[in-house]
Parts: structure tokens; sequence; C-alpha cells
């Protein structure tokens, strides 16, 4: 267990959210002012991106373990790593880290406070790509846990979000909450709020079926790949 308390543990997952968010449709909004060519403009986002992501699991792991996603939350909860009371605070925190890092990128960019987004995200293709992202992401996760490689944990999941960008048909979200902050963005990284009940229902199953399935792969007895003193 961390020992920080829970009043510490909140604000670390809220910031880490927020910068993670913030860093997300801040990049995306750079990328699109400086080049009208897609693909560039996703490589900064995506690059932009898994650098925070290193960063902030880096120097905010050790506080709270540097969930910033209520599915990565919701896994450590039913492994029991994360205290069950502490589940919906950590969902809520991470949400408001996120809303606050959607309005932060609009107000460096001049941007209205708060612009639903019209950017349409949806259908069979893109929500089996939010169960595959989220997968993979619990999958690196519980993996470098559990080869005690903890220390390298925001390198693969920095890497891994690199590289779902790309081969995922929705630019990997694998994040409820950074899904509905990105929902209140009309830029390049947006997505519509009538999409959200699709991409967060795959993240979840995506994360709980990577949880199932490495229970079983990671350790073959009946104890949870997670220990109580797995935190990051």
């Amino acid at each position: 267990m961390s020992k920080f308390d829970l009043p510490r543990r909140l604000v670390a997952e809220g910031l880490g959210t927020a910068m993670l968010v913030a860093t997300v449709v801040g990049s995306g909004i750079m990328a699109t002012s400086l080049t009208q060519d897609m693909g560039l403009a996703l490589l900064g986002n995506t690059l932009a991106t898994g650098a925070i992501l290193v960063v902030m699991i880096t120097i905010l792991g050790p506080i709270s373990g540097a969930h910033f996603n209520p599915a990565v939350s919701l896994i450590f909860a039913i492994s029991r790593a994360l205290p069950k009371r502490d589940f919906g605070r950590y969902v809520i925190a991470q949400i408001i880290g996120g809303v606050s890092g959607a309005v932060a990128a609009h107000l460096m960019f001049g941007l209205p406070i708060i612009e639903l987004s019209t950017k349409v995200r949806t259908g069979g293709a893109q929500w089996f790509s939010e169960g595959v992202a989220t997968f993979g992401l619990v999958a690196v996760i519980l993996s470098g846990i559990k080869f005690e490689q903890k220390a390298a944990v925001p390198w693969l999941v920095g890497l891994y979000i690199t590289a779902a960008y790309w081969f995922t048909a929705s630019t990997s979200f694998a994040n409820p909450a950074v899904a509905l902050a990105r929902s209140l963005t009309n830029t390049f990284s947006g997505i519509r709020p009538i999409d959200l009940p699709g991409f967060c229902v795959a993240e979840v199953a995506g994360a709980v079926l990577a949880l199932m399935l490495f229970t079983w792969l990671l350790q073959p007895s009946t104890s949870s790949p997670i220990s109580s003193e797995a935190k990051l």
C-alpha cells in the first residue's frame, strides 16, 4: 500500500489526469495549427502523449499508483490492490482532473473554456479498437508489476500508448475519464458526447478481460497477479 494518505493520492490522480488530457488536447491543437497533414499532426499528438505518460507515471506513481484511468483503478480494486472504498474517489479525482486538463488546454490556446465536440467516433470497429487498446494497456501494467519491473512501467505504458495510437482505429483512448474530457473539446482530439457510452463500455470490458486472462497467464496459482504491495 502507498505510504501517502488519501488526500495526497487523490490530488496526484487528479493532477496526473489533468496533465495527460492537457497534453492530448493541447498537442492536438498545436499540431493542427502547424500542419494540414493529418498524419503528421497525429504523430505530434502521439509523441507528446507517450512522453507525458512516462513523466507523470514516474513522478506520481510512488504517491497514488498513477492510474489516471478509471479502467485501471477498477482492475486494481477488483484485485484488492486498491481499497474498494477508495475506488469511487479515485474515479471522481480522475474525472475532475481530466475536465480541468481540457479547460487548461483551451485557455492556453485562447479557445472557449468548454466546447462540446462534434467529431464522430462510433461503430463496431471503433468500439473493438477501444477494447483492444485497453486490454493491451492493462496487460502491460499487470505484466510489468508481476515481473518486478515497476521502474519500467512508465516506459512500458508510454511506449504502448504511442504504438496503440497507430494500430487502433480509435487512436487508443483506453481511458473513460480521458474520453469524457475529450468530449468537451471540439478540436483534433475530440469525441462527440453521444459516442462516449460505446467507448466507455468497450474500455471497461477490455480491462476486465485482460485482468481475467492475465490472472491465469501470469500466476497459475489461485492468488491474484497483483499483490497488496504492487503499487507503482
